[in-house]
């Protein structure tokens, strides 16, 4: 088996995206949307792309999110540990699995989601996604023939339109989650 070990000093993608919503910042509990998120309303954040979600905990009761998504032509299987699971705050780290044309690897996944407040109506959602390489993942480019620039490339084109197709959808569903409170 190949080392799962990241390399955080090699980014893959990193994209920040912003929406803006109509809902009172005390009302919002990203924590609380996250462990009760209904596997089809993961899915209407990111229609064709979001396959499905569910909530767990890891061996040592740590809470995870687990996400399955397409990101361009790669099938992830996302482990998201909570780092940190606030009311307007959640930080997640995840070992990810990644079925691409060429088989299976691994890549770390960062997911940051937070809400800020504009006034006493409005909030802005903040996504972002950084992903970094393992181990595996560079040893996985080498036996394919693929540098990790091109693969960085790929990545964060990919990873950005992703990020920009669910992150104004999820900022909605954050908010209808607020109001239903």
């Amino acid at each position: 088996m190949t080392s799962t070990a990241v390399r955080e000093e090699l980014t893959l993608s990193s994209s920040v995206v912003t929406h803006d919503v109509d809902v009172p910042f005390d009302r919002v509990d990203i924590a609380t949307w996250l462990r009760t998120l209904p596997d089809e309303e993961y899915q209407r954040c990111a229609p064709g792309d979001h396959k499905a979600a569910g909530y767990t905990v890891a061996d040592d009761g740590t809470p995870m999110s687990i996400n399955v998504e397409m990101i361009g032509t790669g099938l992830v299987v996302q482990h998201y540990r909570m780092e940190t699971a606030e009311a307007h705050h959640c930080h997640l780290v995840s070992t990810s699995d990644v079925l691409t044309p060429n088989g299976w690897t691994t890549v770390q996944v960062v997911w940051d989601l937070r809400m800020t407040p504009l006034d006493e109506e409005h909030c802005r959602y903040t996504n972002t996604v950084t992903s970094h390489p393992t181990e595996q993942f560079l040893q996985f480019l080498g036996e394919n023939g693929i540098s990790f620039e091109q693969a960085a490339r790929d990545r964060q084109a990919a990873s950005g339109a992703h990020n920009a197709r669910e992150t104004p959808l999820f900022a909605e569903s954050i908010a209808r989650a607020a109001r239903a409170r």
